[in-house]
């Protein structure tokens, strides 16, 4: 099974850093001042990861469903 990556939104606070990381990946919602996942799957994992680690509120998971 595939990994994907998924974002709390409840618990973003839109420091866009994901974003800034990964574009490919994840976008800012400007109308929810939150960040979104645009591609869940097949991203590059290390850039992923590294979106991860650099969360300040840790909202950013993987999932293997």
């Amino acid at each position: 099974m595939e990994k994907t990556v998924y974002i709390e939104t409840e618990e973003c606070v839109g420091c866009e850093s994901c974003v800034e990381l990964c574009p490919e990946v994840f976008e800012f919602d400007a109308d929810d001042e939150k960040a979104i996942v645009i591609m869940p799957e097949g991203g590059d994992e290390d850039c992923i990861q590294e979106a991860i680690d650099s969360c300040p509120t840790e909202c950013i998971h993987w999932s293997d469903e």
